[in-house]
């Protein structure tokens, strides 16, 4: 076929979008692929005419508009969150204008009942429930850690560790507005009181808030750390891990994001340091397969996917857990852990399955 158009779908406020450096290198893959490759928004599509305004760098660190054609497949990367600004997402979504390579796909709680009602997840699973004060209390009898977080939220905001002591119980957290919380509370009804006042304050719109099994994650006292594998669809439509990193949080910080003073560190050089070698290679495997099964669950239940980021934790006994899966990933650890080459694989991969979709149908 011609040189193929590619619509990434986004937000985007004037000029502004939500991760520039990311769609730069993205559309320069593009170009280097032989289709044409620009972003747009809810309000750059003009039905009638068939067109869709369309947005690129214009070499001087800003952006650029023109109409484009219509766009032969369309990448959805707009995060959306239940706020009034994205309220006209989910219909715009769901009236299908365009061929889209991702389906839509529902929130971490939906998911996650999904893949527990499935079965063969559930070994991998924390145990999650959506926020009611009842089920806070029968959890904090059960795990002596728990997490409280929003369904949709990304980066590490919005959510509040809770340890219990002999004393009481002690909360870290990290707000929407990047607040960090760290305090002691001794009473159990205190700690409701607490909790709720924190998602009132943290909810966007109608949001569910999940309460969530905390695990020993402190391979590295006082620090959690992590496991990020990003898991992709490559050129020929087949599901291939692209990458795996770990993540050491900053001291007393409730997640190991690297929004929020987090590091990276080769996950397997991570693990050989605290399993041996051995049962470094049995995790690493472990992480793989079940990030394989996981995906074909969730692609027989949403239809066809292109990547997801699946944060994985590994317990101090050295089990695996897959704790959050995003549909619409950041691949910013390769960055920081110095490895360009798979950086530049993860930011090509979704356009190489979206050119193979469009040679599939003009097969």
């Amino acid at each position: 076929m011609s040189q193929p158009y590619i619509g990434i779908l986004t937000w985007r406020n004037g000029t502004r979008f939500g991760e520039p450096a990311f769609f730069r290198r993205l559309i320069r893959a593009g170009q280097k692929l032989g289709a044409t490759v620009f972003l747009f928004s809810l309000q750059d599509v003009a039905l009638e005419r068939r067109r869709v305004r369309g947005f690129v760098p214009d070499g001087v660190g800003k952006w650029k508009s023109k109409w484009y054609p219509w766009p032969d497949i369309v990448l959805d990367r707009y995060r959306y969150y239940p706020l009034k600004r994205h309220e006209a997402y989910l219909p715009f979504r769901q009236q299908n204008l365009f061929r889209y390579a991702n389906s839509r796909f529902a929130n971490k709680w939906k998911v996650h009942q999904m893949l527990w009602d499935d079965g063969r997840m559930r070994p991998w699973l924390p145990e999650t429930f959506a926020y009611e004060r009842d089920q806070l209390e029968q959890m904090l009898t059960r795990h002596r850690l728990l997490y409280v977080k929003p369904s949709n939220g990304t980066g590490g905001r919005s959510i509040l560790r809770i340890e219990s002591t002999p004393h009481g119980y002690l909360l870290w957290g990290r707000g929407k507005k990047q607040n960090k919380e760290q305090l002691g509370i001794k009473t159990k009804a205190e700690l409701c009181t607490f909790i709720e006042s924190w998602i009132q304050t943290e909810r966007s719109g109608n949001e569910i808030f999940l309460i969530q099994q905390g695990l020993e994650l402190n391979l590295i006292p006082d620090r959690t750390a992590d496991i990020r594998l990003l898991i992709q669809k490559n050129k020929t439509g087949e599901w291939k891990t692209t990458g795996i990193g770990a993540r050491i949080g900053a001291a007393h910080s409730s997640t190991s994001n690297l929004h929020g003073g987090g590091k990276a560190m080769a996950a397997f050089d991570f693990l050989v340091e605290h399993f041996g070698e051995s049962e470094a290679q049995r995790i690493i495997s472990e992480c793989r397969s079940m990030a394989k099964l996981a995906v074909h669950a969730i692609e027989e239940k949403y239809g066809q996917m292109v990547e997801f980021g699946m944060d994985i934790g590994v317990d101090t006994s050295g089990h695996v857990w897959l704790i959050e899966f995003n549909p619409k990933p950041g691949r910013e650890i390769f960055r920081e852990l110095g490895d360009m080459k798979r950086y530049e694989v993860a930011i090509r991969r979704p356009l190489e399955y979206a050119l193979y979709l469009l040679d599939q149908e003009g097969a």
